[in-house]
């Protein structure tokens, strides 16, 4: 799910994020979407409290030292980055943030609901942070639209993950798939109306009389079965998703990801501006796991490790 898209701002974005939705049911993967919206609870999952044994523990805001939690907003259905599985929500964010919480000393409490209103619940002071792949752009932190017009007041991200989008091919890349350029003169299979299928239309422009054949489907489910069967080369995927098809799909014998991530950007944890002490902290946070190593166990545990960013930024995507 651009942002979870990579998470962009448009409405093709968001329906890239169905289509990644599509990509863990064909996986196999047990994937449940919590319903409930962000003021009535959802599904929940909890980090680790320590109290004022934590290292920055003293680096946190007076409320939420005495509340001994940080409430997270989340959209539970975009494996393996955040999903819901046996009542409970799990993956790599809610993984990142127990590392966090043995940094801060205080619950991590995720809570379930739509993607669309992670912003508004957060500058409505339901949750302190939100943290849901959420790519970290320009229009987020300034409050704009897609249209530049301004709507609210923005908010600021502490980046920690790094995603683009990648190829996915069947097991053992038989037609040697390195690069979009490989896909000249091929078959691909896409979900109709996503940015992965206006990323082949372009790619198909470049490779001119070398005819790029696009299939396209009403879901990424079917994209997948193509490519296993042999009728296309390859599917796109958000880099995150294509992992975990190819380690999951058939017990991790159906699929491959092969070449490097494109269209790469920064997913942030989202701090309301006027949060500015709690959004240095998690930063502290992030960056005391990186060099501790508990965040490159994390990546490693879902097989993401290419999406590892080198230290915590602030507001560093475009």
């Amino acid at each position: 799910m651009t942002a979870r898209s990579t998470r962009r701002t448009t409405a093709k974005t968001r329906t890239s994020r169905l289509a990644a939705v599509a990509a863990i049911a064909v996986a196999g993967s047990m994937l449940l979407t919590a319903c409930g919206d962000q003021t009535e609870g959802g599904s929940t999952t909890e980090g680790t409290k320590t109290g004022g044994t934590a290292p920055l523990f003293s680096k946190l805001p007076a409320d939420i030292q005495k509340a001994g939690v940080i409430k997270v907003g989340t959209d539970a259905a975009y494996a393996p980055m955040e999903f819901t599985e046996g009542g409970k929500i799990v993956g790599v964010d809610p993984d990142i943030a127990e590392a966090l919480s043995k940094q801060l000393g205080v619950k991590f409490q995720f809570t379930s609901g739509t993607f669309d209103g992670l912003i508004t619940s957060l500058e409505t002071g339901r949750q302190d942070l939100i943290m849901s792949s959420i790519t970290d752009n320009k229009k987020r932190q300034e409050g704009l639209d897609d249209n530049g017009k301004k709507i609210g007041t923005g908010i600021d991200f502490v980046d920690y993950f790094s995603s683009g989008v990648s190829l996915l091919v069947k097991k053992g890349n038989p037609q040697n798939i390195k690069s979009l350029d490989d896909l000249c003169g091929k078959t691909v299979a896409v979900q109709r109306g996503t940015i992965y299928e206006d990323t082949f239309k372009a790619q198909a422009e470049k490779c001119g009389s070398n005819k790029l054949t696009i299939q396209a489907f009403d879901t990424d489910a079917e994209a997948q079965t193509r490519v296993k069967a042999g009728g296309a080369v390859a599917d796109l995927n958000d880099y995150p998703v294509a992992a975990y098809i190819a380690k999951t799909s058939g017990g991790g014998n159906d699929f491959e990801v092969t070449g490097s991530q494109s269209d790469v950007g920064l997913f942030g944890i989202g701090v309301s501006k006027d949060e500015t002490q709690l959004r240095d902290a998690v930063k502290e946070a992030l960056d005391a796991i990186i060099k501790d190593g508990s965040y490159g166990d994390v990546l490693k545990k879902w097989d993401v490790t290419d999406s590892a960013v080198k230290s915590a930024t602030i507001n560093a995507g475009k």
